[in-house]
């Protein structure tokens, strides 16, 4: 059934931009609603961290007062991580950070709450449904900055910085009197940005964005994309608040990044794809902590793994793990799947995924989705270079046209998985529960840290340009420790304990922190 879009819609969301809308999901349904409200139930016995800090206050609200806008994957593990957040106090409206990786029964159950039901929601605004168009995404964003009293948050929990790069970019644009015309970038989802910003404009005036986020204290980044965008503008002084860096806690990067990418991303392509993962040869394009996780997902399946890398060190560490380190350019046409899992652009292009064996698998398991040329491609279809196949959601067939090395001496096909953005989240459901207690234990400790100290780490400079820039912190070494110990119990571990003696002679407390700050694990 068709829907008339509203004079005041965004684009081609037949949403208003500002809508008042209480809450946008896909399925609010009895059903969807108790699949969610269990899967969450199953979620917390896999999630001992937040059940301990919830436990720790022991009825206490440590963030009472906090207004928390998060922007991260909508999936059952963050229905845990919201209402620890909620239970601690917090107002919270939440969105997701990719259009392909809520679970739509998480974001219906945490709109229902607990204590509500479909018919009744009693829960947290969510905005957040599987399959958004970009445009659809950035109102998303939009509705969970702006409260129903049409003030701001005073606190942000975001991944990969969307949430913190529309602020910043609103401010900006305000102060300078100026926002760039819509086709002054060639960036399509730069275009969708700069179409909100100027009908925010069009809506409520030069002051709305100063307004929205003179009362923001601080944020907590939950990965490497949005920390490198954190620390650009920490050097470039135009910081407008602290952020606590979270994706470098050892208990993050070394979870999230590393045990997590090593469950998810076999999960992924086999949900995805049924094909036998061993044997095959695989490349994994960078070897960071996501790289290293994802090489051992593939190895664990017996497949034939080798690593691209520009970082001597990183191959080093490839090379003391068996692994090849090669060339994309040199070895395009030898592999059967790729992973890029680098954190930067222009990983996979169009060109090398010309040259590919016949339904050889692409995927990316770095945050953002130009790490392959996904544009490349939409442009060869364009010109019929290239055709599209939909094989099912988040799964399409590429077939080249003008290629001889197909079957029968015709156009070869790749098989390119979640639109080139993060597989394990668009064709699967993302790191396990007991993965995300360790990432979700670190960003809840993180948000009471900023509700309790945001000032210690610099003030907010929306209205005070001369303030000296906010910091960019990293939890300290005794609070990831903390993490860590919450969840040994779940592994039945038992640690050793220092005497006075042996903790003077290493030069540490016996109770810890046991490692400096430099330390590298």
């Amino acid at each position: 059934m068709s829907v008339e879009k509203l004079p005041s819609s965004f684009m081609d969301t037949t949403l208003p931009l500002f809508s008042g809308l209480p809450h946008r999901v896909a399925d609010l349904s009895p059903d969807t609603v108790r699949f969610g409200r269990k899967e969450i139930d199953l979620a917390l016995i896999e999630m001992p961290g937040l059940v301990s800090i919830c436990e720790e206050y022991n009825g206490a609200k440590p963030l009472a007062g906090a207004k928390i806008m998060g922007s991260l994957h909508m999936t059952i593990q963050t229905a845990v991580l919201i209402e620890t957040l909620v239970e601690l106090g917090a107002d919270v409206r939440w969105v997701s950070c990719n259009i392909y990786s809520t679970q739509d029964h998480a974001a219906s159950a945490t709109v229902a709450g607990p204590t509500g039901s479909a018919e009744a929601p009693a829960g947290v605004p969510v905005y957040a449904w599987k399959g958004e168009t970009l445009a659809e995404y950035w109102w998303c964003t939009m509705q969970a900055l702006v409260w129903p009293d049409a003030t701001g948050p005073n606190l942000i929990l975001d991944d990969g910085g969307d949430a913190t790069l529309l602020i910043h970019l609103g401010v900006e644009y305000e102060r300078s009197g100026t926002i760039p015309a819509v086709d002054s970038t060639d960036n399509g989802e730069l275009k969708i940005i700069l179409n909100l910003l100027h009908q925010v404009r069009a809506e409520k005036g030069d002051g709305f964005w100063q307004a929205l986020s003179k009362d923001i204290r601080g944020v907590s980044e939950e990965t490497t994309t949005g920390v490198h965008r954190l620390y650009e503008r920490s050097q470039d002084n135009s910081l407008l608040f602290p952020a606590i860096n979270v994706n470098d806690s050892v208990t993050k990067s070394k979870f999230d990044n590393v045990y997590g990418c090593r469950h998810s991303l076999v999960d992924a392509i086999m949900r995805a794809t049924d094909v036998l993962i061993s044997g095959k040869k695989a490349m994994v394009l960078g070897f960071g902590d996501v790289g290293k996780g994802s090489a051992q997902s593939l190895r664990g399946q017996f497949a034939r793994v080798s690593v691209t890398e520009i970082d001597p060190i990183c191959a080093l560490q490839a090379c003391m793990m068996g692994y090849d380190v090669v060339r994309i350019d040199d070895a395009v046409d030898q592999f059967d799947i790729f992973v890029t899992a680098t954190g930067n652009k222009d990983i996979i292009s169009a060109a090398h995924m010309a040259k590919m064996k016949h339904n050889a698998i692409v995927c990316n398991i770095g945050h953002f989705d130009n790490e392959i040329d996904m544009a490349g491609m939409e442009a060869l279809r364009e010109t019929g270079e290239v055709e599209k196949i939909e094989i099912k959601p988040q799964v399409h067939e590429w077939r080249f046209t003008n290629t001889t090395h197909g079957p029968k001496g015709g156009g070869h096909s790749v098989i390119i998985l979640a639109e080139g953005r993060l597989v394990n989240l668009g064709c699967a459901t993302g790191h396990p529960s007991l993965v995300m207690s360790a990432s979700f234990t670190n960003q809840t400790i993180a948000q009471i840290e900023l509700h309790k100290n945001a000032e210690s780490y610099g003030v907010n400079r929306v209205h005070d340009t001369t303030a000296a820039v906010p910091q960019v912190i990293t939890l300290p070494k005794h609070l990831d420790e903390k993490v860590a110990r919450l969840h040994l119990q779940k592994f039945t571990a038992d640690l050793t304990q220092l005497s006075d003696e042996q903790a003077s002679y290493i030069g540490v407390k016996a109770e810890g922190p046991y490692k400096p700050e430099h330390y590298r694990y």
